[in-house]
């Protein structure tokens, strides 16, 4: 055998089987008929792949079934009203202070104008008097919901405890010290606002491009916010199962379709006026069964087993699912 040969036969074929060219027939390769060409098989087809659409409406689903569930609970809703209508107080104040303030602010962000014509200056001031209110309206879209989950915990924890127990049975209680939940909150809540604000400050320059700044941008803006406040209200639930912040985004991620339906459903149900206090409860129901159902579940690669425990950490999962 030639060091060739021993070198292909190392690397293909083994040790033990020499190779022998085609052209010289030996025990391993002994000389055949030519066989007709053979039409590969066709490869093999996956399950049918769960459609996007399908998906967007299934999210919506959740919305309309924790609202329902919180209709035939109304001591569970009215309990979870209390948090809500502290935090709508602060920012309700907040928005009507800079409702009187839009003028100056859009007269000092378009001072450039300022010898303009009549009309396009005003045109220019109105443009940026809506792309300032837009941009006040997308960070409290985004962070009402943080900041009342994190003032009512004790609230939307009953409340989702209470949704998984007609569901079947709630998770223990997370084996972490209040301290550390408390401090992790806080901790997830600020990140969401520095994202949020890089988010406003995208659709605040966008705001200000004739036409796609008063459709497209509002549109994606809802889609945007929509996908982190599920990120919000799935977070009680995910909690519990000790599904932190990144893995919770990851599995959010893999089921993008379905974040973004219960996520811009709840956006546009915030919208109505107090439909943001009204509908808590029921969009805090209604993440916890999204979570219970699926998020919690369609993540088989990092299920640990039942007498698997994790450490708690900030990227992992803790001791239940």
């Amino acid at each position: 055998m030639t060091v060739g040969e021993g070198l292909w036969a190392i690397g293909f074929g083994g040790v033990s089987q020499p190779h022998v060219p085609p052209e010289r027939p030996g025990p391993w390769n002994p000389p055949q008929a030519p066989r007709p060409h053979a039409p590969r098989p066709p490869a093999a087809q996956d399950g049918p792949k769960p459609s996007g659409v399908k998906d967007l409406f299934n999210g919506v689903g959740y919305l309309l079934r924790g609202i329902g569930w919180v209709a035939r609970h109304p001591a569970q809703w009215l309990f979870g009203l209390i948090p809500a209508l502290v935090v709508l107080a602060v920012y309700g104040a907040a928005l009507l202070f800079l409702a009187f303030q839009i003028d100056d602010l859009a007269g000092w962000v378009t001072g450039f104008a300022d010898g303009w014509s009549d009309a396009a200056r005003t045109g220019a001031r109105v443009v940026a008097g809506i792309a300032i209110y837009g941009t006040a309206l997308f960070l409290v879209l985004i962070t009402f919901t943080a900041m009342t989950l994190l003032v009512g915990d004790p609230f939307y924890e009953a409340i989702a405890v209470r949704v998984e127990e007609s569901q079947g049975g709630a998770p223990p209680d997370p084996d972490v010290p209040l301290m550390v939940q408390i401090g992790r909150a806080l901790k997830d809540a600020l990140l969401l606002g520095v994202i949020a604000l890089m988010f406003a400050v995208v659709f605040f320059a966008c705001g200000f491009v004739p036409v796609i700044g008063q459709t497209v941008v509002p549109v994606v803006a809802g889609l945007v916010s929509g996908y982190f406040l599920a990120g919000e209200l799935t977070s009680v639930a995910m909690d519990r199962r000790g599904i932190l912040r990144k893995e919770r985004f990851a599995r959010m991620r893999a089921n993008r379709p379905l974040v973004v339906g219960f996520g811009a459903a709840t956006v546009v149900v915030f919208l109505i006026p107090l439909g943001a206090v009204l509908a808590m409860p029921g969009a805090v129901a209604g993440g916890t069964l999204l979570a219970r159902e699926r998020l919690a579940r369609e993540w088989p690669a990092r299920e640990p087993g039942p007498e698997m425990p994790v450490t708690p950490g900030d990227g992992g999962t803790a001791e239940y699912h």
